[in-house]
């Protein structure tokens, strides 16, 4: 193992696969995540793998990126999604046009698109709106969110990384402009400590903007709420999605006897106060109703919101969060005049690995490490083994 010793702040998805990453090519490894991992946005999303097809028209790069790591994460996660597949509805006239930009955004993204008549789409999916007109069959599928991250997690343990839930970061240490270190306290004890490192990770999704001014650095991060509604009852068995530009409740999607319905979105300056308004867990219901006509009667089980780590101006005018890209990026600070301390933030939580994979490469350059990335292939333990 290589005598270099990086610390990772955030234990979601994207922490987790990084530490998988660098692990496998041979670095010392400390993750600290404040509360349990995955307890964050990563464990409160829907539960999608994404095909990329929701960002085929107007951010393609996201949809590249997210069918990339579509393909990837089915093949060393096995086991882990339902491959149910998605279907984008059309309910009305507009739906329908959109529908021909739609398939060529697809096609553009290397996203396999398949366009069905109403009555295609209705043997494949008995409870949608007698108003479907067509729908298009594209390559999503679902997964529990805490339990695909966990495999990541399983997998860096066993290879030797240090895991430390309930350990939140107080202080970023520093000696002139190079980060040397972090200052942490341990919330079941509640006694502080400090970690060196050589490099440090700033991974901690909508709060990263947090972690990065304790250093004095800027990331241009726009932390964007979104509220979903869990209703008993498996009302679809493929991922249904409205045939139109990203908007409210235009997703649902069957999580074991559930049905997750999603989601609003607007932006905040405080990832830790979020709020669900009550509004908005009414439009979950009244949009999702208009694909699946059950949803409208059917008893919440659940509704809750959670952050999106959006990258945009953090000063810039109100908006809701939805014309900005769901791409993600890897800010090596040393530009604004800190050494030993990088970002990464954006992305979903289809393409954690990729992002792993770009900070990692950031992470090796600066310290010389000449490894490659094998995330790509190495198939990860089962989720049960990070308890083990």
């Amino acid at each position: 193992m290589s005598h270099f010793h990086v610390v990772i702040i955030g234990g979601g998805g994207t922490g987790g696969a990084l530490a998988h990453d660098l692990t496998l090519r041979g670095l010392k490894v400390t993750l600290v995540e404040r509360g349990e991992v995955t307890s964050g946005t990563t464990g409160r999303h829907h539960g999608l793998l994404h095909s990329g097809a929701r960002y085929a028209v107007k951010d393609k790069e996201s949809a590249i990126e997210c069918i990339e790591e579509n393909t990837i994460l089915r093949r060393i996660a096995p086991g882990t999604f339902e491959e149910n597949d998605g279907l984008f509805v059309a309910v009305t006239d507009e739906d329908v046009a959109y529908s021909h930009s739609f398939i060529e955004g697809c096609g553009d993204c290397g996203i396999p698109a398949q366009r069905l008549t109403k009555e295609e789409a209705l043997r494949l999916e008995p409870n949608l709106s007698e108003k479907t007109i067509m729908a298009v069959r594209i390559p999503d599928a679902t997964m529990d969110a805490m339990r695909m991250p966990l495999r990541f997690f399983a997998t860096a343990k066993k290879n030797g990384a240090s895991v430390k839930p309930y350990t939140e970061v107080r202080e970023i240490l520093r000696q002139g402009n190079t980060v040397t270190g972090v200052k942490v306290v341990d919330h079941t004890s509640e006694k502080s400590y400090e970690i060196g490192a050589d490099l440090v990770v700033n991974a901690a999704g909508p709060w990263c903007g947090k972690i990065a001014d304790m250093v004095g650095v800027e990331v241009p991060i726009r932390p964007s709420p979104g509220v979903m509604v869990a209703v008993r009852g498996r009302w679809c068995n493929m991922v249904i999605n409205r045939l139109n530009t990203s908007s409210d409740g235009d997703i649902v999607v069957p999580q074991r006897g559930l049905s997750v319905i999603g989601t609003s979105s607007w932006v905040v300056d405080d990832p830790d106060k979020l709020g669900l308004p009550s509004d908005h867990i009414q439009a979950m219901y009244d949009h999702g109703a208009l694909m699946l006509p059950a949803i409208k009667d059917a008893p919440m089980r659940a509704a809750w919101s959670a952050a999106r780590p959006l990258i945009g101006p953090r000063k810039a005018d109100a908006d809701t969060g939805r014309e900005l890209s769901r791409t993600f990026k890897c800010f090596d600070h040393i530009d604004e005049g800190v050494e030993g301390f990088v970002t990464i933030t954006g992305g979903k939580a289809t393409t954690l690995r990729g992002m792993a994979e770009a900070a990692a490469n950031v992470v090796c350059q600066k310290l010389g490490v000449d490894e490659p990335c094998r995330t790509r292939d190495v198939v990860l333990l089962p989720y049960t083994a990070y308890y083990a």
